[in-house]
């Protein structure tokens, strides 16, 4: 079965060689009980170590069923121990933290035996070795003797036609000795057995053969009785460990040794935390950046805005516009959006005094007034502003004085002629100032949209096969609502007669053609009254009816009934601001919305593109450096807290793990706690938003991709440092590493 000629361990320290043995001739069989003895460092567990391929030799030749084994690579002493060799030691080499079912089952696991085998397999064992009332019991707390089955039965367990054992009963009583040789009597038929010991006697019994080494010679090789050669044997049945076993090992390691578990803990805390504290300032900082952009477009520049339109450029139903509203993380929806980037010009004719501000639904104003009163009746308005304007600051109260009317729509009796009040003053904080805000009611608003869609369409009118297109600043076919105008039917000033036949009008019919970006439409009426000077307040009821100032204020225009006024340019809400409750939430509700509607986003129309490039391309530099810093800070703490798990990965390839198996335990471990690490702070970001004041600054400026591009960073930088330290701590031999460790 095994062979040694001439072969010779040497061991290098610091330019100084040592012996460990030399020129060993040996030749081993299936069948027989060897005991190897001789006084401590006599090279007997390093004979050991070689021969079951946990150590290398320098010199001479090994030979495994008559092949070579000096151009052996690691992984063929892998596949060398995982199906030839099980070996007892003499301090046990169990887990502490496992239990004794754990510790047995770790050999089926890594050898790929499946789950529902194994636990039969255990069990039988445990039967074997009496100790199944102990297969919950942590092996920290067994007695010698108990342990040393417990590692009996993990031999066992290999079904290998090799078990060695180094000093199996080194550490026993008399007693408990005895029972162990004898089990491993019993329990070793048909195998190849060696055992080191000191104890010549406890094992000579047993022993078919004795080797007395001295000074890594062999002082004697002699045959103690017959034994049974068997040259037909079979090599244990070994596969990979399944995946699913590996990441069940790896997350049950994360967590079975509790003060390595916090302090790995600890440092990935420390790495995420600083990470996210340096990736959120820059994101903080861009996004201030951003803030300061222009947009020309646009007047209301609030980064929390996405204006929505549908698709097709038709109207919003009730349902779609309530629909909108429900979105999660809608704070409100401004359905007359024209008007959020329209200054309202505000007059007041007593005082004399202009106020201009931006638009806004008075449903939408938060708090409470700071001067004046809230605004109770539809005329009533509040205006919201800095307390530093002289103004809202220093004569607030002379702006609650007087009626105020919209400049741009002041006309004496006309539909828009309607006197507002400022009843309210509200201040920003003091580190704000903007444009003011002037809350409307909704009549008001209503009113305002009306006139605004009158006034953005282009409105012709066909007559007599010609085409007059109306300018809204030349009272030529200016059109005026009027309740005193019949439906279906237009009253004309009689400058237009000269249009018609014979210079006669009445009876012939007028169409009347609007068109905007949103909308066509056309109503045809009827001619059935013609006005001028005399006849016109007869026809036309006007309050307080200027005679004289008849071709300035009445001629030439178009009275048609409100109602067909209203259907002309009322076709409902095509344009709408969503507003969302917090900036980080843009892009979320952008998702949803984009799948149904056309969307322009305002904070991504904000110009500023050369400084935020820079800032990106100094974060994404600062970033690299931080990753690299961090890694190498927290490579050298894990590395020292990971020196105490290099007996369990030593264990684990003595046992007949694989270097990459042992490596990807390692990787799992690590990731787990990374995760763990990352993912304790996401929480704390998420319950951040909910009242607490920690990580404000990534609650409030990272997106998803955000904590994506962080999470892979994390992972990586994970993935990274357990590679490196994988390199150095497999490097060597398995005995190698764990005599560093011992």
């Amino acid at each position: 079965m095994i062979s040694l000629r001439n072969v010779s361990k040497f061991y290098y320290n610091k330019g100084v060689i040592a012996t460990g043995f030399a020129k060993v001739n040996l030749d081993f069989a299936i069948g027989e009980f060897v005991a190897i003895t001789g006084e401590s460092g006599s090279g007997k567990s390093t004979l050991l170590s070689v021969i079951s391929g946990l150590d290398t030799y320098e010199e001479g030749e090994m030979y495994v069923n008559g092949k070579e084994t000096s151009h052996y690579l690691e992984k063929d002493w892998e596949k060398y121990r995982r199906e030839n060799i099980a070996i007892i030691y003499q301090n046990f080499n169990l887990i502490n933290s496992y239990t004794v079912y754990q510790n047995i089952e770790l050999v089926l696991t890594l050898n790929g035996v499946k789950r529902q085998d194994r636990h039969e397999k255990v069990m039988s064992l445990l039967k074997q070795v009496d100790l199944e009332k102990y297969k919950r019991t942590k092996v920290s707390k067994l007695s010698g003797g108990q342990k040393q089955r417990v590692a009996i039965a993990r031999a066992l367990a290999k079904e290998t036609p090799i078990i060695i054992a180094d000093e199996p009963t080194g550490n026993l009583d008399k007693d408990s000795a005895e029972a162990i040789i004898k089990l491993l009597s019993e329990v070793a038929k048909n195998k190849l057995v060696i055992v080191v010991t000191h104890n010549y006697e406890q094992i000579a019994p047993y022993a078919t053969r004795k080797i007395t080494m001295h000074d890594g010679k062999i002082l004697e090789d002699k045959k103690i009785k017959e034994f049974t050669k068997i040259d037909n044997y079979n090599v244990a049945s070994i596969k990979e460990i399944a995946l699913g076993d590996k990441i069940n090992l790896g997350v049950r390691n994360t967590f079975n040794v509790l003060p390595k578990f916090l302090l790995l803990f600890f440092v990935y805390a420390f790495v995420v935390s600083s990470l996210m504290s340096e990736y959120s300032s820059f994101k903080k900082e861009e996004y201030e950046e951003s803030r300061n952009g222009e947009n020309y477009v646009f007047s209301n520049a609030d980064d929390k805005r996405i204006i929505v339109t549908k698709k097709d450029r038709s109207a919003f139903s009730e349902k779609e516009i309530e629909n909108i509203e429900n979105y999660k993380n809608v704070n409100y929806v401004v359905k007359n959006d024209v008007l959020v980037d329209k200054q309202l010009n505000l007059f007041n004719k007593q005082t004399s005094l202009w106020v201009s501000g931006n638009v806004d639904d008075l449903d939408n104003f938060k708090g409470k007034v700071d001067v004046g009163r809230e605004a109770k009746d539809s005329n009533e308005v509040v205006i919201l502003g800095s307390k530093d304007d002289y103004y809202l600051g220093t004569n607030a109260e002379n702006m609650l004085n007087g009626e105020y009317y919209i400049s741009d729509s002041y006309e004496e009796n006309s539909d828009y002629s309607y006197a507002i009040k400022v009843v309210g003053i509200k201040y920003l904080p003091e580190d704000q100032y903007v444009d003011y805000t002037i809350y409307l009611s909704d009549e008001i608003l209503d009113k305002f949209l009306f006139k605004n869609n009158v006034d953005s369409s282009t409105v012709t009118i066909d007559f007599m096969n010609k085409f007059y297109e109306v300018d809204q600043y030349n009272s030529q076919f200016k059109i005026v609502n009027s309740d005193d105008v019949p439906e279906g039917e237009v009253y004309i000033s009689s400058d237009l007669n000269y249009l018609c036949p014979n210079e006669v009008c009445l009876g012939q019919k007028m169409n009347i053609l609007v068109d905007n970006i949103y909308f066509k439409d056309q109503k045809e009426l009827a001619i059935t009254k013609v006005y001028d000077k005399d006849n016109f307040n007869s026809l036309i009821m006007i309050p307080n009816y200027d005679k004289k100032n008849f071709e300035n204020l009445y001629n030439g225009r178009l009275y048609v009934n409100s109602s067909d006024y209203y259907k002309l340019f009322d076709h409902g809400i095509f344009q709408m601001s969503v507003f969302v409750d917090d900036a980080i939430h843009v892009d979320k509700v952008k998702r949803l919305l984009e799948k149904d509607y056309k969307l322009i986003v305002i904070k991504d129309t904000l110009s500023n593109d050369v400084i935020l490039q820079i800032i990106k391309i100094f974060k994404m530099i600062s970033t690299v450096v931080s990753v690299i810093v961090l890694f190498f800070i927290s490579y050298f703490v894990i590395r020292l807290i990971l020196k105490s798990r290099n007996m369990y990965f030593s264990i684990v390839r003595m046992l007949g793990g694989t270097k990459k198996t042992a490596k990807d335990l390692l990787i799992i471990e690590l990731l787990v706690v990374s995760n763990l690490a990352y993912f304790f702070f996401v929480g704390l970001a998420y319950f951040d938003k909910n009242g607490l004041n920690v990580l404000e600054a990534v609650n409030k400026y990272f997106l998803i991709k955000d904590y994506v591009i962080l999470y892979l960073i994390i992972c990586l930088m994970s993935y990274l440092i357990s590679q490196r330290y994988a390199r150095k701590l497999f490097k060597d031999s398995v005995m190698n590493t764990y005599r560093e460790e011992v």
